[in-house]
């Protein structure tokens, strides 16, 4: 069996500055496969707020200094879909994150509001509420309130447009609305003036907890509910066993290997180097994707990422950090070759041979069968649910200039 080398993990001061920040809330033990019935837990803190989880799924970690609430949740749903939220009026938060794609788009890398490209693709939202980190290669965004001020005021590139001036226009446009008069109101009773950044950002992560996912037919296959077919259990028994050995990145109840909840108590945070690149045989990635060696400059982090859920990955295409792997098939086939090697242009270098690729990627000989198998299974892991689950989607008319569009 491999070691579990992973190269870059975040420090215990990190780790634990995140669970202080976490403190407060609900502990509730177990953290397994899934399953479709309801476990519903009340947090101490939250009110009227009740958790609907999968069986087996732990309470999320929830920040002390902004407990959920069913009011809150309310307005966070729908200042994620407004498009009044962003700079120019022109894009929500939907508007790179659509229900039917995990909350994802769909797209290589994402458009902003007045035209940049972001650098990365988009990464979907389901089970965000259990990321410790939450970007591709960022270590120190460490709750979803602080990373949620990226896409809002971030300039290079910009993503929701906001900056001195835009941000009191914003305000002033919620404020002018009775709709979120009433709502700020009631989300945010104790305060004479609610409408501010630091309640929206509170509303919208509040929301964005609620993006749960764990009915999928392999959750109701582990609950005893159905069965899967003789393909999609040769494709599990590969993806959990040391052959393909999909399970040491992709093998917790969210199918990946950053999770945190409300009884975690010692936090690792993996990034890895799978091989996608070495340029010229250097070892370096294409700027300004060079995963966790953008923030800390050492060698070791070069082309550092994290590896995403593989939770609803049949709708989530194109995959990896920067979407240049198109298919499913293609990334397996990447997997199976134990990395990339482009033979022309900028990019050239065999990412097979990259110094600082992870000792669990290497060739894995699998034969046109058992690849079909592996995706096969993959594709269980849909839950169709979350993908049409009402009380997830857009709470305006499709009509409304406030709904986010589809690209």
């Amino acid at each position: 069996m491999k070691q579990r080398r992973r190269g870059f993990f975040v420090k215990l001061s990190a780790a634990g500055a995140l669970l202080g920040a976490l403190a407060g809330v609900v502990s509730v033990s177990g953290c397994g496969g899934g399953g479709v019935s309801v476990n519903d837990t009340t947090t101490a803190a939250s009110g009227d707020w009740r958790w609907s989880l999968p069986a087996g799924f732990p309470v999320p970690a929830v920040p002390a200094d902004n407990p959920m609430s069913a009011a809150k949740v309310d307005l966070g749903r729908y200042l994620f879909y407004d498009k009044r939220l962003s700079g120019n009026g022109t894009l929500a938060c939907a508007g790179c994150h659509f229900q039917d794609k995990a909350f994802t788009d769909g797209l290589a890398v994402s458009k902003g509001s007045t035209g940049d490209f972001t650098h990365r693709s988009a990464q979907h939202l389901g089970n965000v509420a259990y990321s410790p980190t939450l970007t591709w290669a960022n270590p120190s965004l460490l709750t979803l309130e602080k990373q949620m001020e990226v896409p809002l005021f971030s300039e290079n590139p910009v993503e929701m447009g906001l900056n001195d001036t835009t941000k009191v226009q914003v305000l002033q446009r919620l404020t002018a609305l009775p709709l979120y008069q009433e709502k700020f109101a009631a989300a945010f009773a104790a305060q004479a003036s609610p409408i501010n950044w630091q309640n929206i950002i509170r509303a919208i992560a509040s929301f964005q907890r609620t993006l749960i996912t764990g009915n999928s037919r392999y959750d109701q296959f582990m609950a005893g509910k159905t069965a899967l077919t003789p393909s999609e259990t040769r494709g599990m028994n590969l993806f959990f066993g040391e052959k393909a050995e999909c399970f040491h990145c992709h093998g917790s109840f969210n199918f990946n290997d950053q999770v945190v909840h409300a009884s975690t108590r010692v936090l690792e945070l993996p990034f890895s180097n799978t091989g996608l690149f070495n340029l010229g045989g250097t070892g370096a990635f294409p700027e300004p994707n060079r995963g966790v060696f953008e923030l800390s400059g050492l060698p070791k982090d070069m082309g550092m990422f994290r590896a995403p859920s593989l939770r609803n990955v049949e709708v989530t295409a194109p995959y990896t950090h920067d979407g240049s792997i198109a298919t499913l098939e293609g990334m397996l086939d990447f997997y199976a070759a134990g990395g990339r090697n482009i033979t022309s242009g900028p990019n050239a270098g065999d990412g097979r041979l990259n110094p600082h690729k992870s000792d669990l990627i290497s060739l894995i000989k699998l034969d046109a069968q058992e690849k079909a198998d592996i995706i096969a299974f993959l594709k269980t892991l849909t839950d169709h649910d979350f993908l049409t689950k009402p009380a997830l989607s857009s709470p305006f008319p499709a009509a409304s200039s406030a709904a986010s569009s589809a690209p």
